[in-house]
């Protein structure tokens, strides 16, 4: 997907920086699942316990946030350039402000912005210390997305993924969804211990895939603030194919292969590829309203 060139960006929700704190902690929402499965210590925020999907230490919910230095003043041509991640964060989150915000809009409720910060290595959060092995994840208690942006070459260079622009905002787009969750109380609905192909814990990475989708389909319609011209020119096959191979290289039943043991449906947490890769469509072709995961009977 490409930023229109000239775009300005309206945002200061993206930052840089948090590096150096300890790591390690079993740590939030996860969305590629890419090294290990990460699921977050909740139950005093949600009245729901998912300890029995975490692995590790118990979180220390007391931990402090380190916040980076904001990244502003990017343009559409930063953004496309491959090289330049975080400017293709600001945008990416600046068109999904203006998608969410106006989605929730049309349905009368309120919302409100998840902030995304970039790091490298290491950092502390409001659910604990993180480390880059994770991957990507949301932080209910903080309601920010943590990313290392390192993340992007290790889906392509370990994990096969073509890993272009889109595939990139994606992975965003995905996290973004799980703060979506957390306003509208969805996440309420995992329930400890639950895997499987019909899991709780697939059901909530499964709409978060769809609700990327939905944000790709739309995304070529939010505007930047000066005269309202799109941030984003539609996406192209090519670059769709390349946000659907991103959402199969992740799934279950691939990285349990990649892992050197069997497929394990009962094992799953986010989804076989063939799972993500069809939410995902199913969000991009028929909008937010198809990504009730939890009402259909299989997903």
């Amino acid at each position: 997907m490409t930023f229109r060139g000239d775009a300005n960006f309206d945002t200061t929700s993206v930052s840089r920086g948090g590096g150096g704190g300890r790591g390690g902690g079993a740590i939030a929402i996860g969305g590629g699942g890419i090294l290990t499965v990460i699921l977050v210590l909740v139950s005093m925020f949600f009245g729901v316990d998912l300890t029995g999907l975490a692995p590790g230490q118990p979180i220390d919910p007391q931990s402090q946030t380190q916040s980076g230095e904001e990244i502003t003043g990017c343009t559409g041509e930063q953004a496309n350039d491959p090289a330049n991640i975080d400017c293709r964060m600001e945008g990416g989150a600046d068109s999904m402000s203006q998608f969410w915000e106006t989605t929730f809009a049309a349905n009368n409720l309120e919302y409100r912005d998840p902030t995304v910060q970039l790091f490298d290595r290491q950092v502390e959060t409001g659910c604990g210390g993180a480390t880059s092995a994770v991957g990507p994840f949301y932080c209910p208690p903080d309601e920010r997305i943590y990313l290392d942006t390192t993340f992007f070459q290790q889906m392509r260079d370990q994990f096969g993924a073509s890993g272009g622009n889109l595939a990139q905002l994606y992975v965003l787009g995905h996290e973004w969804g799980h703060h979506i969750q957390n306003v509208t109380g969805d996440l309420q609905r995992v329930q400890q211990g639950d895997t499987g192909p019909q899991s709780t814990a697939v059901r909530s990475e499964l709409q978060a895939d769809c609700y990327a989708g939905a944000w790709i389909a739309a995304a070529s319609q939010t505007a930047d603030d000066d005269g309202g011209a799109p941030l984003l020119i539609a996406p192209t096959q090519t670059e769709m194919n390349d946000a659907l191979n991103a959402a199969q290289t992740i799934g279950d039943d691939r990285l349990q292969q990649m892992g050197g043991g069997g497929v394990n449906p009962e094992g799953w947490t986010h989804g076989s590829s063939e799972q993500r890769a069809n939410w995902l469509a199913t969000g991009y072709n028929d909008g937010v309203g198809a990504c009730n995961t939890w009402s259909a009977p299989q997903v």
